[in-house]
C-alpha cells in the first residue's frame, strides 16, 4: 500500500480562544503540518464557532496551510466568505449539500484545496464516484459538535476502503481523519490508511507541551504502521 508522509493537523477548537493567535504560531513552530479550524454554524451540528474574520486573523500567525473545516448549512453561500478570508484547503461535508461536485469545482478554481467529509453514517460509497476530483478526505471518527469525544472503532474499515478507492483513482489525495486521536488511535488509524490525523483535545492537554504531542503523535503512528 503506497502511503503519504504522516501529517499533523491540530485542531484549535481545543485551544485558548483568548490568545488564539499565540497558540497558531506556537504550533506552527511545534511542528504542525496543517492548522485545523472547525468552522461550526449552530444547525449542522449543535455547537457554534467560528466565522471568516478570525480565519481572516490569525492567517497572519500561521507559518502551515490553514485546513479549515466547513460543519454548516447553505455551504455554498458561504464559501466565497471563507474562500477570501485566507483558507488553503476547504473541507465541506457531503451531507450538507446537494452538488459537492460543482463545490469542489469552485474551490479549486479559486486556488484552493478541495476536500469533501463524512459523519460517521454516511458510507464510503457516497463518496466514490468524485474522489478522483479531490485533494483531501476527511473521515469523522465521532459525531460532529464538540470536542474531547471518544473514537469511534466502528469507522475503521470506512478508512481502509475510501484508501482503495483513492489508490485506484492514482491521484495523490490526503485521507485525514477526525475525532477522538490520540497517540493509540493514531497507530490505528494510519494502519487503515490515513496520512493526517487531525486530534485537538490530545495535542493541548496536559503540560501543553504541543511539540511533545505531535512528536508522539507522529512516531506511534510510524511505528505502528505496516
Amino acid at each position: 500500500m503506497t502511503r503519504n508522509i504522516i501529517k499533523i493537523s491540530p485542531s484549535i477548537l481545543s485551544a485558548d480562544f483568548a490568545k488564539l493567535g499565540e497558540e497558531v504560531e506556537s504550533l506552527s513552530k511545534a511542528g504542525a503540518t496543517y492548522i485545523h479550524v472547525d468552522v461550526m454554524d449552530g444547525h449542522f451540528t449543535p455547537n457554534i464557532t467560528i466565522g471568516p474574520q478570525v480565519i481572516n486573523h490569525i492567517k497572519k500567525h500561521s507559518a502551515v496551510p490553514l485546513d479549515v473545516h466547513l460543519m454548516i448549512e447553505n455551504v455554498e453561500q458561504q464559501l466565497d466568505n471563507f474562500i477570501k478570508a485566507g483558507s488553503d484547503i476547504i473541507t465541506f461535508h457531503y451531507e450538507s449539500t446537494n452538488d459537492p461536485l460543482s463545490l469542489i469545482k469552485h474551490i479549486k478554481s479559486k486556488g484552493v484545496r478541495a476536500g469533501i467529509s463524512i459523519i460517521p453514517s454516511t458510507p464510503a460509497s457516497k463518496i466514490e464516484s468524485i474522489i478522483p476530483e479531490l485533494d483531501y478526505i476527511l473521515v469523522m471518527t465521532v459525531v460532529p459538535g464538540y470536542a474531547g469525544q471518544e473514537f469511534m472503532g466502528s469507522q475503521v474499515d470506512k478508512i481502509s476502503q475510501i484508501r482503495s478507492f483513492i489508490e485506484k483513482s492514482g491521484k495523490e489525495i490526503d485521507l485525514a481523519v477526525d475525532g477522538g486521536i490520540d497517540n493509540n488511535t493514531a497507530k490505528i488509524c494510519v494502519n487503515a490508511g490515513a496520512n493526517v490525523l487531525v486530534s485537538g483535545s490530545y495535542i493541548f492537554k496536559d503540560n501543553k507541551n504541543y511539540k511533545e504531542r505531535i512528536d508522539e503523535l507522529l512516531n506511534t503512528s510510524i511505528s505502528g504502521s505496516r
